[in-house]
């Protein structure tokens, strides 16, 4: 866990003797020193415990670095930032915690990694009156509950669905000699509520585009019946699938394909997890050439950022490469472990720089944590100060936000939604697309500002 924030205490002694020239006068008493700034407590939910405190724990040390850089600058208004950490385990326990961080004196609580703790942490905070700031899920449901008190920077679930959808119209139906009205695509999603509004999304771009979906189908998560979905498939005979799965679904589903012997000319995964080391790891050759609608990791092209953003994006991969030793796998798993790669607990896999360097920047989580983080102290809690720092005020505050992209270190820009269907979600959120080029290898190849190379594979060998 993060060390704890050391306080900045301002101790100024001013003492004073007055003397006459004929008659001493009695010392004036000391004046008594200046109260210090009272800190800005900022409340943090992370499951810092269990099997998702590796990721969850980078997304943090994300939070962390904005925190520590905005303190480095002065702080707010004068006051320090503080995270008053909480483990939450479950969404049973949100409340509880929420509670407790309201009695701390927090009006903000930003959290919570996961989907299935953020969506109850949200509901949660909004019943305590605190303000909730997601630092990195995706579900849709999270920001599609209608809270006036909930807002994330980062990409949602419809995101990763449009980017897909976008990529396909746009990028693969060139190459492949067609347009988009002359794409035969294919949506195959489980059957649960993420994957289900990443499809609906991919497939609302995909139809707007004039693109033909020849096969929509879902598959049972628990029990997928591959050799159904695969004749399905056959049957409708897709160029481009896009799939929206979990992880272990999502290598089962690229097992069947191979097994089945159904070629298409390119795959796109729209749910991370084609992008997880799990998929690259298991799957090996058997990974290359197939796409991921994903948020950014470190190493994408500068040209994404503004100056300003460029230059945090710098201090905070300068950062991470000092938290993080030279030894240690430039992966999901392995970021800030301090293992080396025999001891690595997950597959390593490469990006676009190699590991060790500034220039191989932070996690994808990391990435993810300080940017939502550095909009909220660096954009947000400044102008919300002048109002007391209530969670209204701070609420208000952030929907007046209007930022362009490229503002954030992860090229993101900032303008919250006032939809009741997607109300605080950033409308200006980072998507990337990447591409497995070689055994646990990948590249970022669309959109062009982020791009480290080119597009490969297209059509798909196998």
């Amino acid at each position: 866990m993060p060390a704890s924030l050391r306080r900045v205490l301002l101790v100024v002694s001013v003492a004073a003797l007055l003397a006459g020239c004929a008659q001493a006068s009695p010392p004036a008493s000391p004046t008594p020193p200046p109260a210090a700034a009272a800190p800005i407590r900022i409340g943090a939910v992370f499951p810092i415990s269990g099997d998702a405190a590796v990721l969850a724990l980078q997304e943090l040390r994300g939070v962390q670095l904005a925190a520590d850089f905005v303190n480095a600058d002065g702080g707010i208004g004068g006051r320090q930032v503080v995270l008053d950490t909480r483990d939450l385990e479950s969404g049973d326990a949100a409340p509880a915690a929420m509670a407790s961080l309201r009695a701390d004196g927090v009006a903000v609580v930003v959290g919570a990694y996961s989907s299935e703790l953020s969506i109850p942490a949200a509901a949660a905070a909004d019943q305590a009156g605190l303000v909730y700031w997601e630092a990195g899920a995706v579900a849709d449901q999270l920001t599609g509950q209608g809270l006036p008190l909930v807002f994330r920077v980062g990409a949602s679930s419809t995101n990763l669905g449009d980017n897909s959808a976008d990529f396909a119209t746009t990028q693969l139906a060139p190459r492949l000699g067609t347009t988009p009205a002359g794409l035969r695509l294919a949506i195959v999603a489980a059957n649960d509520a993420y994957p289900q509004s990443v499809a609906a999304a991919a497939a609302a771009t995909a139809q707007a585009s004039g693109t033909r979906i020849v096969d929509q189908q879902t598959y049972n998560l628990t029990y997928p019946d591959w050799p159904r979905v695969m004749a399905e498939l056959a049957a409708a005979k897709p160029s481009v699938i896009i799939l929206a799965s979990h992880i272990q679904d999502g290598v089962a589903f690229r097992q069947a394909m191979l097994g089945a012997g159904l070629k298409v000319q390119a795959l796109i995964g729209s749910t991370m997890a084609e992008c997880a080391p799990d998929f690259a790891g298991e799957l090996g050759a058997d990974a290359i050439g197939i796409f991921a609608s994903d948020r950014p990791t470190g190493g994408f092209q500068p040209s994404a950022l503004n100056p300003a953003a460029r230059a945090t994006y710098d201090r905070l991969a300068a950062a991470w490469a000092r938290d993080n030793p030279a030894a240690a796998p430039s992966n999901e798993y392995g970021y800030g472990t301090g293992q080396d790669a025999s001891a690595s607990p997950g597959p390593v896999i490469i990006g676009p720089v190699g590991a060790g360097s500034a220039a191989a920047g932070p996690s994808e989580e990391a990435l993810s944590g300080f940017s939502a983080a550095w909009a909220l102290f660096h954009d947000v809690l400044p102008v919300a100060t002048q109002g007391g720092l209530s969670a209204n005020g701070i609420a208000a505050v952030a929907r007046g936000l209007d930022l362009p992209a490229g503002s954030l270190p992860n090229g993101a820009g900032v303008r919250f939604s006032s939809s009741p269907q997607s109300l605080g979600q950033n409308l200006r959120a980072a998507a990337v697309i990447w591409q497995w080029q070689a055994v646990q290898s990948y590249t970022f190849v669309w959109p062009p500002t982020y791009a480290t190379g080119s597009i490969k594979f297209v059509p798909l060998s196998r």
